[in-house]
């Protein structure tokens, strides 16, 4: 059996993949970097006017791509945009689920419907377009599926708890989906962020206590950036992960090994 070039290890070309939650931050620099590496690519979010401009953004790198707004609260919604995208692509090879939300509130008086709307996005929503999406991965054969966990999936953060429980139970998704489908050719793994600014955090981070422990705790001394995520996401969707299921990959600077710093 001739071995594959590396390079091709990592090609995406002829594979069509799905973001949620892919319009803005992490997850529309993760779209980019799966057109990059050569994949047909749908960036989908609730705002139709976020979905038109990261098409516009996939475009601008080559790829084929398509505008479709999607809610992943809504079975209904991800299903019309998985028909949607089979019609243009004859199948989805790739979902990464990306749509999240959080906010900062003292867990004393966290609002039942604050708890509620966190996990139905993050952990839900995650729930949801696995099965849509998983269904027809599972029927065929293969399949990559990379949900997006946190820091939070290993340790807690403060007055998160809604992010935190929603984030841990992501993970343990993740592994359930990665045991019931690995024998079906499907892939189910998860990318862990560190620290990386972005518009959902960025009033967490920028100049408060918060974010100047954040940097004390991560060894490399800075938040991430959005593009150091995308060769961990690419190397979960390639042929190169076909014998990786179920694994949580930390792209954190150090975070989760740190100790004591100085």
């Amino acid at each position: 059996m001739k071995t594959p070039a590396i390079s091709r290890l990592f090609d995406l070309s002829g594979k069509s993949a799905v973001v949620l939650g892919g319009t803005s931050g992490i997850g529309l620099t993760l779209a980019i970097g799966l057109a990059r590496a050569g994949a047909n690519v749908v960036a989908s979010g609730r705002r139709a006017d976020l979905v038109k401009a990261a098409a516009g953004n996939i475009r601008d790198v080559g790829a084929q791509t398509l505008e479709q707004a999607c809610d992943v609260t809504d079975r209904a919604s991800i299903e019309a945009l998985l028909a949607t995208a089979n019609r243009q692509f004859g199948q989805v090879e790739i979902l990464v689920n990306c749509a999240g939300r959080t906010k900062r509130t003292p867990t004393l008086n966290l609002p039942e419907d604050e708890w509620n709307e966190i996990l139905d996005t993050n952990l839900n929503g995650t729930l949801k377009a696995c099965q849509v999406f998983g269904r027809g991965m599972v029927e065929r054969g293969y399949g990559r599926i990379i949900n997006v966990a946190s820091l939070s999936s290993f340790v807690a953060l403060y007055e998160v708890a809604a992010y935190g429980a929603s984030k841990s139970a992501v993970a343990a998704l993740t592994k359930s989906l990665a045991i019931e489908w690995a024998s079906r050719g499907v892939c189910v793994n998860a990318i862990a962020p560190g620290v990386f600014r972005t518009d959902l955090n960025s009033a967490l981070l920028d100049g408060t206590p918060r974010g100047k422990e954040f940097i004390l705790r991560t060894p490399m001394r800075r938040f991430g950036n959005l593009e150091e995520l995308v060769g961990a996401t690419v190397f979960l969707a390639s042929d190169a992960a076909s014998f990786v299921t179920g694994h949580l990959l930390v792209v954190d600077g150090g975070f989760l090994a740190s100790g004591v710093n100085q």
